[in-house]
């Protein structure tokens, strides 16, 4: 039977230790801790069981700027976090136009349709 090497269990359970402990230094576990676990979106909220699917925003974009209380952070469901940066990508794909001025589709598929059905008959 083999001897079991105590010193280098320590050190494991030492580097498990210190590897959690910078864990939760880092933004995501302190937003976790400092906000409902909650879709700042959808309301979608989270439990243990799921929480994975939670993320963390950065409001203005920047990943460096990670402020103690929190006020650059949101969090925010997987799905609602890639529409926050699409919409984010498009506007800046498309500077100076407001969602509310951004041209919607111009095609009509059913632009002649009424004066198709008053013409009747033919393939009766």
């Amino acid at each position: 039977m083999k001897k079991i090497d105590t010193a280098k269990l320590d050190r494991i359970v030492g580097d498990a230790n210190r590897a959690a402990d910078a864990r939760s230094q880092g933004y995501r576990e302190r937003a976790l801790k400092l906000f409902p676990w909650v879709c700042g979106r959808c309301a979608r909220e989270f439990t243990r069981a799921n929480v994975r699917e939670l993320t963390v925003h950065h409001r203005d974009h920047d990943h460096h700027n990670n402020p103690a209380d929190g006020s650059n952070w949101e969090l925010l469901c997987i799905y609602c976090h890639d529409n926050e940066h699409q919409r984010e990508l498009e506007a800046r794909n498309n500077p100076g136009v407001g969602e509310e001025q951004r041209q919607g589709a111009t095609h009509s598929p059913f632009a002649g349709l009424k004066s198709m059905l008053e013409g009747g008959g033919e393939g009766e």
